[in-house]
């Protein structure tokens, strides 16, 4: 078994619910994914972190580092970050929903740097808003922004609203993936 087929069967026991569920788009679905429970795992982590540095670099992304929005973001920038380290190690950030109101008042956290080649993160996309959040602040902080990478596409037009503004975007699963393995409703 692959290692995609390892996080596609890890996404579909831990984190892949059938239900009536209002997704954080304001979407209903009957499929809810929380990502969070294998991007948060031991397992999931081992996973995401070299799949998603395998895909960067099929990509050619030579990114400087990695991050989004949190939260979904953080557990995947970290798992990549980790299994960056070596030769051409890549940084892991947080963007906050908002700046903070007290210290250095920051709306990205860690080391990020004004010049940064980034390839944002994010758990799921469904309508690409919350990459787009990340995108602002890191091209207002004077990052240059490679492309996206999801952990799961919920293949509900997110993708296509992103690459319709010239940004490419990279899942490493798909909800028709996992949903192909959930055991029948």
């Amino acid at each position: 078994m692959t290692g995609h087929d390892r996080l596609v069967a890890l996404l579909a026991e831990r984190s892949t619910r059938r239900g009536k569920f209002v997704l954080a788009s304001g979407r209903e679905s009957s499929i809810y994914v929380d990502c969070r429970l294998t991007t948060m795992s031991p397992e999931g982590l081992a996973l995401i972190g070299p799949l998603g540095l395998e895909a960067m670099r099929r990509r050619g992304w030579p990114a400087d580092a990695v991050g989004g929005l949190t939260l979904g973001a953080d557990p995947v920038a970290y798992a990549i970050a980790y299994a960056s380290a070596g030769p051409s190690p890549v940084r892991a950030f947080t963007v906050r929903k908002e700046a903070k109101q007290h210290g250095t008042g920051k709306l990205i956290e860690g080391p990020f740097q004004s010049g940064d080649r980034v390839v944002v993160v994010e758990d799921v996309i469904t309508t690409g808003g919350s990459a787009l959040k990340a995108i602002e602040a890191v091209r207002a902080a004077g990052g240059r922004v490679l492309g996206i990478l999801a952990v799961v596409d919920r293949e509900e037009g997110g993708r296509q609203a992103l690459e319709s503004q010239g940004l490419a975007v990279e899942a490493l699963a798909t909800l028709s993936e996992i949903v192909a393995v959930l055991p029948a409703a």
